[in-house]
C-alpha cells in the first residue's frame, strides 16, 4: 500500500481538490493507497474540510496537531500514522502535481530508496527562486548530497527510510541528507510545478538562516555522531601543532638572546595549544558518551538497521 502524507496549514480550499487529483493519479495503478492529512494548527476551516473528506472516503486519515508546530513536526506525525510500504509526501497547496507520483514510484522500482522531486521550472516569485538556488548549492556542497532541489515537497520513500527518523526544527529539508548518511540510495527526478492558486506561502526569508544552522547540525550528526573524536581531535591536533610550531620558533628566538615576553605571537601560540588540548579532551569525552550510548541502545540493533540484505 502507498501512504500519501500531506502536511497542511490554512489550506481549506485546497484539500478536497488535492484528494481528487490524488485519486486520479492512482486510478490506473492498481495498488491500495491512503491519504494521511496532517493539520498543522490551521486557523481557518481546514480541519472541517478534512473532516468531511474523512467522512466520505474510507482511505482518508486525518491528524490534527494542537497548534502550528511546523512542517517537520507535521511530517513526523504523518510518518507515524502512515501504514504503507511506500510513503509519498506532497504539499497541500496544489503546487506539486499529483500526476507526477507514478513516475516517482517507477523510479523507486528501479532500486532507489528515496526519490526527490526537482522543480526544474519553478512557478514561484524571483525573490524565492534565487535564495532557494543559493541555498541548495550550499547545502549540496556542505552535506555532500548534490540535489538540485533539496526542499521539494514531492518525494517518494520506502517506508524503512522514514521509520525511526526524528524530524524537528527545519530538518524536513534535509531528509535526503539524513537518508544518505544512513546508507539509503537517493536520487531525484524532474517534476512539474504549478503556480499557487489558493492561500499564501507560509515561509519567510528567515527560514534560510534557520535552515543553514540545521544543515550544520545534520552534517555533524551524519558524519561524526559515531566518531566525534575525528572532528574534535582533528581540529585539536591541528591547533596544537600550529601552536607548538609558533612556540618552537619563539624558543629559538629566545635562545638567540631576544626578548619574547611582550610579543603577541607568544599569547597566540599558548592559546592555540590550550584550545587544541581542550578540543582533544572534548573529543575523548564525546567518544566515551557515544560508547555508553551504543551499549545502552544495543549495537546489534544498530547493525541490523544498517544491513540491506543477507545471502545465506
Amino acid at each position: 500500500m502507498i501512504s500519501v502524507v500531506i502536511p497542511v496549514h490554512d489550506e481549506e480550499r485546497s484539500v478536497a481538490l488535492l484528494y481528487d487529483e490524488l485519486a486520479a493519479a492512482f486510478a490506473g495503478d492498481g495498488r491500495a493507497w491512503e491519504a494521511v492529512f496532517v493539520d498543522d494548527g490551521s486557523t481557518d476551516g481546514t480541519f472541517e474540510a478534512l473532516t468531511r473528506l474523512h467522512d466520505t472516503h474510507d482511505n482518508v486519515r486525518v491528524v490534527r496537531l494542537r497548534r502550528n508546530f511546523g512542517k517537520a513536526a507535521a511530517l513526523d506525525a504523518g510518518f507515524a500514522e502512515a501504514a504503507g510500504d511506500v510513503v509519498v509526501t506532497i504539499d497541500g497547496d496544489l503546487q506539486d502535481d499529483p500526476a507526477e507520483i507514478p513516475k516517482l514510484l517507477a523510479r523507486l522500482d528501479e532500486g532507489y530508496d528515496l526519490v526527490s522531486g526537482w522543480k526544474t521550472k519553478r512557478r514561484d516569485p524571483l525573490t524565492r527562486r534565487i535564495p532557494s538556488k543559493i541555498f541548495n548549492s550550499v547545502a549540496g556542497r556542505v552535506s555532500g548530497v548534490r540535489l538540485h532541489d533539496m526542499n521539494c515537497g514531492l518525494k517518494a520513500y520506502r517506508a524503512e527510510v522514514v521509520d525511526g527518523m526524528q524530524l524537528y526544527g527545519e530538518l524536513h529539508r534535509y531528509i535526503p541528507v539524513l537518508a544518505h548518511y544512513r546508507g539509503y540510495r537517493v536520487t531525484e527526478l524532474p517534476v512539474n510545478h504549478r503556480p499557487r492558486e489558493h492561500g499564501r506561502s507560509n515561509y519567510g526569508v528567515e527560514r534560510y538562516v534557520r535552515g543553514f544552522l540545521d544543515l550544520l547540525t545534520v552534517t555533524f550528526m551524519g558524519r561524526y555522531s559515531h566518531r566525534p573524536l575525528h572532528l574534535f581531535g582533528g581540529l585539536g591536533l591541528l591547533l596544537s601543532l600550529l601552536g607548538s610550531v609558533i612556540l618552537g620558533y619563539l624558543t629559538v628566538v629566545k635562545l638567540a638572546g631576544n626578548a619574547i615576553g611582550q610579543r603577541p605571537l607568544l599569547l597566540l601560540g599558548v592559546l592555540l595549544v590550550v584550545v587544541g588540548i581542550q578540543l582533544l579532551s572534548l573529543g575523548l569525552l564525546s567518544e566515551l558518551i557515544t560508547s555508553q550510548h551504543e551499549e545502552r541502545t544495543g549495537g546489534a540493533d544498530r547493525a541490523a538497521r544498517l544491513v540491506d540484505e543477507v545471502l545465506r
